[in-house]
């Protein structure tokens, strides 16, 4: 099978962001970055999904600047056979990045499964799957949580809420939106993170892609942090008169009651 993993370089949730003087986007000179968390189970379920089918290749694409290759380079440390960096701006909108890599999974060759992350966790858009499906004209299940791999077609479960799940059985090829619970990543051992190191990563530029400005339909003109946290306030005395003083706050002071 030939199997693809899409994945987004993200700010890593620990690492505080700032913005530019001039408000446009965020300052990315002292930013951890890292694999987006729902990329890594795509990741995962492409790698036992190769593990059953022998001969078949993981192939692993991502958008970006020259940085997303460190990403790429630890994808490849978890068992993904190639990897492949798109050469677009790191401000790229969905649609931008959804149509460079449907032209370069259709450059890389025909494409049996497709596996993204459900959003990514920096803009939380989750958009880039069902607009990737769009443009490879074939079926998407997003927020999927559970696989069985049949013989040319695939059923996914998601939890729906409440208790419910949803089983959707679908053809092959599709492409599948991976949800927590799904599976659990591996670990890249520091051995094949240095290995991965020397391995080569591809790159297409946006030319090659067909891919322009013209293709972006949405942009970011303004960022603001959100406002600092208000401070806890600890109510003394015992525990009625706590409970009584917690009511008057919540029905006076807040409003919530």
């Amino acid at each position: 099978m030939n199997i693809f993993a899409c994945i987004k370089q993200v700010p890593d949730t620990t690492t505080r962001i700032k913005l530019r003087d001039n408000g446009n986007g965020i300052d990315e000179a002292d930013i951890q970055w890292i694999i987006s968390p729902h990329d890594e189970l795509a990741i995962e379920e492409a790698l036992r999904l190769r593990e059953q089918q022998p001969g078949s290749t993981v192939t692993v694409l991502s958008a970006g600047p020259e940085r997303v290759s460190d990403s790429l380079r630890m994808a490849l440390a978890m068992g993904a056979d190639s990897a492949v960096r798109l050469d677009l701006p790191g401000d790229a909108d969905s649609s931008m990045n959804a149509r460079a890599l449907a032209a370069a999974i259709g450059k890389l060759g025909q494409a049996d499964i497709v596996f993204t992350g459900k959003e990514a966790i920096d803009d939380g858009a989750a958009a880039v799957g069902q607009t990737l499906a769009v443009f490879l004209d074939m079926p998407c299940v997003t927020v999927v949580n559970g696989i069985d791999f049949g013989d040319g077609a695939i059923t996914c479960r998601r939890d729906v809420g409440g208790g419910s799940i949803e089983v959707i059985e679908t053809p092959l090829p599709a492409v599948v939106a991976a949800q927590v619970g799904l599976n659990e990543p591996r670990y890249a051992t520091a051995l094949n993170i240095i290995r991965a190191k020397k391995k080569p990563v591809d790159t297409l530029t946006a030319d090659e892609l067909g891919v322009t400005e013209a293709n972006r339909k949405t942009r970011l003109k303004n960022f603001e942090l959100p406002p600092p946290k208000q401070p806890c306030r600890i109510i003394e005395g015992a525990p009625a008169d706590q409970a009584r003083e917690l009511i008057r706050v919540l029905a006076e002071d807040i409003q919530v009651i």
